[in-house]
């Protein structure tokens, strides 16, 4: 398992959220775990939780929508818009989860090459209002966050 430790800056007084990680694993694979459907689907969220995609198609102009479903049976069903995705560099989306329809963020994630075969996750998520970042920051992310990028991780080790 990986001791990589994942940072979450949540600026005061600013609609933005940002988290960087770094993987032990080359760029073309950290991009490809999150492009394809069958590999999001094994990492992506907290863990517990099950996952259903019903579509996922990461190209510019792409949408996807999936559905987390917790251990009581609870579904979050979210989408949007994959608005620039260049391979092994750069995916631009908009992110929606569908019980806040009003809350739409502009995530940003960049995949930069470190030395031996590694590399910097940067992801930078920009909401309507503050109050909507506070709700997002508030929602148990930071641990879905964790516990999905050691299980992107183990993927990557395998």
């Amino acid at each position: 398992m990986s001791t990589n430790p994942v940072t979450i800056t949540v600026p005061e007084g600013g609609p933005f959220i940002e988290i960087v990680r770094e993987f032990d694993a080359p760029v073309d694979a950290v991009y490809r775990a999150h492009a394809t459907p069958e590999l999001v689907k094994k990492w992506l969220g907290p863990n517990g939780y099950e996952m259903e995609i019903e579509y996922y198609d990461v190209r510019t102009g792409g949408r996807y929508r999936y559905t987390h479903r917790n251990g009581e049976g609870e579904e979050f069903v979210f989408n949007g818009v994959f608005h620039t995705a260049r391979p092994n560099e750069l995916i631009i989306q908009t992110f929606e989860y569908e019980d806040f329809p009003d809350a739409v963020s502009i995530e940003t994630l960049r995949f930069e090459e470190l030395p031996n075969g590694r590399t910097r996750l940067v992801g930078h998520s920009v909401y309507p209002n503050q109050e909507a970042r506070d709700g997002m920051a508030a929602s148990g992310m930071e641990q879905g966050v964790r516990e999905g990028y050691e299980r992107l991780d183990e993927i990557l080790g395998s």
